[in-house]
């Protein structure tokens, strides 16, 4: 096997495999959408997750002070409109209409569900400590919503300048994990 140095800006096309997701804010009763693929599980019970949310990101500022948002995981059915969401700012973008989605509201938290995505994750900041340093913020699933109708999604993986994977094949292999 030939190896051929990397280089390091590319590092995160390698391990950010998690799917691309739409995330969303309420603000002064304004609602947003942005796109994010930086995330990862921290804990099963309660499930946490982490986010990188930029601090230069419109989301930044409205997560930060309402503490709180939903992950909406869509699949690749929409994956030009997750898309276009990443590549404007709700700052001037009402991106619900902008992009034809529909919101719905949760059960838990301010911001709004998405319905065309397949899953959706009511969420509350409950560590913020590296915030600061690494716009890294720390959330808890408080409420899941999953469509029953779809029974095999396929997500979009961010990959890097414009370039997914789309999820395919299942396997199922022997597992001691329960």
């Amino acid at each position: 096997m030939a190896r051929k140095s990397l280089p390091l800006s590319k590092v995160y096309g390698l391990l950010e495999t998690g799917p691309v997701t739409l995330v969303t804010t309420s603000r002064k009763g304004q609602a947003n959408i942005m796109t994010m693929s930086w995330h990862t599980m921290m804990e099963f019970e309660p499930p946490l997750v982490g986010c990188v949310i930029s601090n230069r990101n419109h989301s930044f500022s409205a997560l930060k002070a309402g503490k709180e948002c939903v992950i909406n995981i869509p699949t690749v059915e929409i994956a030009e409109k997750v898309v276009a969401c990443g590549n404007c700012s709700g700052a001037d973008t009402d991106k619900f209409t902008a992009f034809g989605l529909t919101p719905l509201p949760a059960e838990l938290v301010a911001a709004p569900l998405i319905k065309e995505c397949y899953a959706n994750l009511e969420c509350r900041v409950v560590d913020t400590r590296m915030v600061s340093s690494y716009c890294f913020f720390v959330l808890e699933v408080v409420k899941a919503w999953k469509d029953s109708a779809v029974k095999d999604p396929r997500t979009i993986h961010h990959q890097g300048k414009g370039h997914f994977m789309v999820a395919g094949e299942t396997i199922k292999l022997k597992s001691n994990m329960k």
